[in-house]
């Protein structure tokens, strides 16, 4: 089958590969659409902690295809599904607190597995969810995004009423803006630095779109994956505040803090590492229900052999382009 494969000195194309074998539990999945993000940046330029890739790769862990066969509890051949990337063993301590992302082992699909930038993939069945047929492929392409996002927000309650800030202007500081609306914020505020995303900042459902501001919040949310970004969000929260680190710098960063100040602050700063199957099956439950239709954020598209097209396109693309989500789709 073709396939985009990238190795460990950084050679990256469309090739051929072989076929997935299906093992026993899983099923074949076609996959339709495939989202790019920066992480996908940092496997192709090898700069990813190695402990979470092993080369050579298949990319591809934000997306969506159909059953290559029938599956009695999920539906039949054809039927539109997503599946949750991380493949964890379900009997450690993590998973048995439902802690699912920490799992004692670490497996995950387009990082330690092959991914679904090919014709076909083989995943585990019990990580496969339906997609109703209501729901618009672009806004299912999204699901493993909103699920990261999603686990980070309701890991600590949130109360209702907050004045809250998003640094960073992709797909995941986006999407964090329109996820954090369910909690009713008073005024939610992108902090980012091309003002082209700002239409895109206000579809999301951010009230204002700034490139700087002197205003602290009660929630910021740091999806820019940059030092400078995380010594922002500090700078911004108020007292009583916290900071939820959503992006994911260079490995090996380091931010200067003062920690008297975060404890005179009553500060929380809360990472947040991918996602748990309780927070990926809360996000397609919501899609399926209506409540989420984020696919306005789609805003390149391209076919497995404009690959390298798309790859330039998330790396930067022309300086006054909105870009949100940039997608690969393989029924092109």
């Amino acid at each position: 089958m073709r396939a985009f494969v990238v190795d460990e000195s950084q050679r990256a194309g469309v090739r051929e590969w072989p076929e997935p074998v299906v093992a026993t539990d899983e099923v074949l999945v076609r996959p339709i659409r495939v989202g790019l993000c920066g992480t996908d940046l940092e496997l192709i330029d090898a700069t990813i902690d190695p402990a979470y890739v092993r080369y050579p790769l298949v990319l591809g862990h934000e997306w969506v295809g159909r059953l290559g066969e029938a599956i009695t509890s999920i539906g039949p051949a054809g039927t539109l599904v997503v599946v949750e990337g991380v493949v964890p063993d379900g009997v450690c301590e993590a998973c048995r607190r439902g802690e699912s992302n920490l799992c004692s082992i670490y497996e995950e699909i387009g990082f330690t597995r092959p991914g679904a930038l090919a014709t076909s993939v083989s995943v585990p069945t019990f990580l496969v969810h339906r997609i109703e047929d209501s729901v618009e492929v672009d806004d299912a392409v999204l699901v493993e995004p909103m699920a990261v996002v999603w686990r980070a927000l309701t890991r600590v309650p949130l109360r209702e009423g907050l004045r809250v800030a998003v640094i960073g202007d992709g797909t995941v500081a986006l999407l964090a803006a329109h996820l954090v609306q369910t909690f009713s914020p008073t005024s939610t505020t992108l902090i980012g630095r091309r003002v082209e995303q700002a239409e895109l900042a206000r579809r999301a459902g951010a009230d204002e779109f700034v490139t700087a501001t002197s205003k602290e919040f009660d929630l910021v949310i740091e999806a820019a994956g940059s030092g400078d970004a995380v010594s922002s969000a500090l700078d911004h929260c108020a007292r009583g505040g916290m900071v939820i680190l959503l992006g994911l710098p260079p490995h090996g960063t380091t931010v200067r803090f003062a920690p008297d100040d975060l404890v005179n602050n009553d500060q929380i700063i809360q990472g947040s590492f991918s996602y748990t199957r309780r927070a990926f099956a809360d996000v397609v439950d919501r899609l399926n229900a209506g409540t989420l239709r984020p696919g306005f954020l789609v805003t390149h598209r391209f076919s497995l052999d404009e690959v390298d097209a798309a790859v330039a396109t998330l790396r930067g693309g022309a300086s006054n382009e909105v870009r949100g989500k940039v997608v690969i789709d393989l029924e092109r």
